[in-house]
């Protein structure tokens, strides 16, 4: 195979391979569809925080009125023709400030843990809070620190998606910090296959200090496995429901279902 390599900003080009990387976001979709239907049945409008290309989005758009943000122009892009209803902000989760407020704020596949600090999720959930309405429900899903210990640990993993081959490792970078360094084979038109390759970290942190941190902010409703299992440190994903305090002076509440 001949290919000569482009080096790239954080998803500059590999934007355009996302969506065939992601785990089904329809079913992702539903899920989340039904949480908000559980536990906030009059939201109307739903904002996502790392919306990326807009798969969730676009699955969510005939039910609420959608909002999103990412801080790539490049994600941003592809959302914009994907879900070109929705309004979308190129912004910083941890810093943002829209000057609005949503029924429903959530910040699922991992986006959360594009943010290597436990102070900068701290402050992204106090944004979550400014920006909820009084009764807002706010939906986050991490990847569990074993799960990333795992992957970090395996081989590599090679796939085909059309015409492309798609390579991703993930390694340890050290201080808890996994490295996805993806490689993305793409055929050009001169019969030559270009090598798009960049790394993106993630980190993970324990179920119950997230928790912890939550239950500063909101009431924290549910910790669920969308498998169904209890949720744990085994669990592959867990999301949690957390619901705006509506008197900052009560005891907020946890438990698992």
């Amino acid at each position: 195979m001949d290919w000569r390599m482009t080096a790239l900003q954080p998803y500059e080009q590999f934007a355009r391979f996302y969506d065939a990387l992601m785990p089904d976001a329809a079913a992702a979709a539903g899920y989340i569809r039904n949480l908000i239907a559980n536990h906030h049945s009059r939201a109307r409008t739903l904002l996502e925080l790392g919306c990326g290309t807009g798969a969730i989005l676009k699955f969510l758009s005939d039910n609420y009125d959608v909002t999103g943000l990412d801080i790539s122009p490049h994600m941003l892009a592809r959302a914009r023709k994907q879900v070109p209803e929705a309004t979308f902000f190129e912004a910083d989760m941890v810093t943002c400030d829209l000057g609005t407020k949503f029924d429903v704020i959530i910040c699922v596949f991992d986006s959360i843990q594009h943010v290597l600090s436990f102070t900068g999720w701290l402050k992204v959930f106090r944004k979550a809070v400014l920006h909820l309405e009084a009764d807002g429900l706010f939906l986050l899903d991490v990847t569990t620190k074993q799960i990333l210990r795992n992957l970090m640990l395996s081989p590599a993993l090679v796939k085909e998606v059309d015409s492309h081959v798609l390579i991703m490792d993930v390694r340890d970078a050290g201080r808890g910090i996994a490295n996805w360094n993806i490689k993305v084979f793409a055929p050009e038109p001169t019969g030559l296959y270009r090598l798009f390759e960049e790394n993106i970290r993630e980190v993970a942190f324990p179920l119950g200090k997230i928790r912890t941190a939550l239950l500063k902010q909101f009431d924290v409703v549910k910790t669920l496995d969308p498998t169904g299992q209890p949720p744990s440190e085994e669990s592959t994903r867990v999301y949690f429901v957390c619901r705006k305090r509506e008197n900052t002076s009560k005891k907020a509440t946890s438990r698992s279902d």
